[in-house]
């Protein structure tokens, strides 16, 4: 049974409280624009998929209602009731939005006959949902295009509610993306992604209970949605800025924004429209430099210069900016103005890190000290819902230095839970740690209860007054954080310790994301999964012979690693594969069973034992590793 949340702390009240006299929350301009053009809500906002599981619920945040209660920072609880804000949307006659059905928007260009949907959230169930919203007050217009504007899942996987792949091959559709798509967004999902997933479940609140003390939303957006993971490959890359389209009479103009906010994104200017999509590289939040999922640090300076040069091309012209996140900015004055407030926020927190990285100061007191100027500081869509400074600057300096701050004491630390159990043990044992802590908790002080009841809980796991008070301690932290993601972190490590580990509720590295896959991709993905020990000894060649493309792999396995090379090699190998490229990934990630190459047209010649040994030696990731624990032996 769930243990039953706390109220808020006193302290944690009186902070809450203290920032409704700091930020102007007599400005409803958001809240005006955030419902400007409502057309139509779905109701009920409730999507299931074939077996008729909810895989989304917007309903589930109808609790927020009226003034922030004790429970939820007030001003995380104003961007979640806008994020919440949900329905069809004109953004000017002719271009249309649907929110709050997914983490992400998508938008629709209407054209001569049919229409253009930038986006296509997260999931496929999603994705029907949205253009059967808008189908159903705009009438059945064809897809005519399908825009990626990056290589995020939450901006391509709800391709398949959109189009088929059959009419993507048969000409009907096209489908832009920027450069590097397919090699983003699949390395993204698939290298790390089991480790991104399961982390992602914390940053979103997947197994979080929703309202008051639970999840309130993600500051991007409300949550993820838990569907089918789609994608359909793109048929046009966009390379350049300025590259210009005309698809079914609607002119487009490209601009690329490579390593912003994805590797590989870029924006789109309609100038028959007057209207931008700003992509996820301007919205109502400080973004994230790294997302605390887990991901390669984003360059806030080049962000900040595609930002200014977004304002020199489409600047002088623009009526609104609308993006695949929150809601559009109208009035040309206003979109220079929210542009400008965007590209300073990433230039200010860039330069100044940089500058006291400089003096000798580390990320985390970096951290502490930057203050953001007034205006920034007071600009709803600089608060840091999603990224934070705090965050944000500690990966400024993990970009340009890395993990190490020069301190040697840092060089060669134990690991944590040696480092814990030496910590408890100077500390008078775990017991006196807790009670010692029991009052640094009633102080208000809980970032600091936090750091010594995590090595109490490392150091002897089934501590149960430690785990009980640092389940507290994070779910105070939680009410009082402003950033969506945090307070998910935060109430999401409460509830593993309270009750368990919840696992990865939703997946990006799918089938359709898996299936595209280049053969180098497919084995660099076998390689990571190698158990480098138990491998030291196995020595095995396999040469892998794709018929469709003529090209011919040889696979090594020595002293632990897997290698490969398409140039021709000496000598015969042990065994080899004979497939398709269309069929190979479907064979390696079926696990390079016997059945699997009985049961499909390919064929394994030589030495059989040779996949088994392979096989023998992969060592797939854990779904549901600890994260607030330490990891079973």
């Amino acid at each position: 049974m769930a243990a039953t949340p706390n109220p808020a702390s006193e302290s944690i009240v009186r902070q809450n409280k203290a920032l409704l006299e700091q930020l102007p929350f007599t400005d409803t301009q958001d809240f005006d624009d955030a419902t400007r053009g409502l057309v139509a809500r779905r109701e009920p906002n409730a999507v299931t998929d074939a077996e008729g599981t909810v895989v989304w619920d917007n309903d589930t945040y109808s609790f927020l209602q009226g003034d922030a209660p004790d429970t939820v920072n007030p001003s995380l609880w104003r961007q979640s009731r806008l994020a919440a804000i949900e329905g069809l949307f004109e953004v000017v006659p002719g271009v249309y939005q649907v929110r709050g059905l997914d983490l992400s928007n998508t938008s629709f260009i209407e054209g001569d006959e049919g229409v253009i949907v930038i986006d296509t959230l997260l999931t496929a169930e999603t994705g029907a949902a949205a253009l059967q919203l808008y189908r159903q007050h705009r009438g059945d217009r064809p897809v005519k295009a399908i825009i990626y504007t990056h290589s995020h899942a939450d901006h391509f996987g709800g391709v398949k509610g959109f189009v088929s792949q059959q009419e993507v091959d048969d000409g009907a559709v096209r489908i832009f993306a920027p450069e590097g798509f397919i090699e983003h967004s699949v390395s993204e999902n698939v290298y790390a992604g089991t480790a991104m997933n399961r982390r992602a479940a914390y940053m979103y609140g997947a197994a979080l209970a929703r309202g008051p003390q639970g999840a309130v939303g993600a500051g991007l957006g409300q949550t993820i949605s838990t569907g089918v993971v789609s994608l359909i490959a793109p048929t046009d890359f966009i390379t350049t800025t300025g590259h210009e389209e005309t698809i079914d009479g609607v002119r487009m103009v490209f601009q690329m924004a490579p390593d912003t906010e994805a590797p590989s994104e870029m924006l789109v200017y309609f100038p028959d429209f007057k209207a931008l999509c700003a992509a996820e590289d301007a919205t109502h939040t400080f973004h994230n430099l790294l997302t605390l999922r887990g991901a390669v640090v984003r360059d806030p300076h080049g962000w900040a210069g595609y930002i200014t040069e977004t304002i020199d091309l489409f600047g002088g012209d623009a009526e609104v900016v609308f993006a695949s996140h929150h809601w559009p900015v109208w009035g040309n004055e206003r979109v220079r103005e929210f542009l400008a407030t965007q590209r300073d926020l990433y230039a200010y927190v860039h330069d100044q890190t940089l500058r006291l990285m400089n003096k000798g100061l580390n990320g985390p007191e970096i951290a502490e000290q930057i203050t953001l100027p007034p205006a920034l500081e007071n600009a709803w869509s600089a608060r840091g819902y999603y990224g934070s400074v705090s965050h944000n600057v500690k990966a400024i300096y993990q970009r340009y230095l890395g993990w190490f701050d020069g301190n040697p004491a840092h060089l060669w630390e134990h690991t944590p839970v040696e480092q814990s159990i030496r910590y408890v043990r100077f500390m008078g044992g775990a017991d006196a740690v807790v009670d010692k802590a029991r009052a640094s908790y009633d102080e208000g002080d809980f970032r600091w209860v936090a750091q010594v009841l995590n090595h109490v809980v490392f150091a002897e796991p089934g501590h149960g007054a430690a785990r009980e008070l640092l389940a507290d301690t994070y779910e105070q932290l939680g009410y009082g954080a402003e950033n969506g993601t945090w307070r998910n972190f935060y109430l999401s490590g409460a509830t593993e310790l309270r009750d368990g580990q919840f696992g990865t509720p939703t997946e990006t590295n799918a089938p359709d994301v898996l299936n595209q896959l280049t053969p180098a991709m497919l084995f660099d993905a076998i390689a990571i999964q190698i158990d480098g020990p138990s491998a030291w000894d196995e020595k095995l060649s396999l040469d892998v012979v794709l018929t469709d493309t003529g090209q011919t792999y040889r696979l090594t396995l020595a002293n632990g690693v897997l290698t490969y090379s398409a140039r021709p090699q000496p000598g015969a190998p042990e065994a080899t594969l004979t497939a398709t490229s269309k069929e190979l990934p479907l064979l390696i990630l079926g696990g390079l069973s016997a059945d699997g190459i009985t049961n499909s047209a390919s064929q394994l010649s030589g030495d059989g034992s040779v996949l088994q040994r392979l096989v023998a030696v992969l060592d797939p990731g854990d779904k549901n590793f600890a994260i607030v624990t330490p990891e079973a032996p």
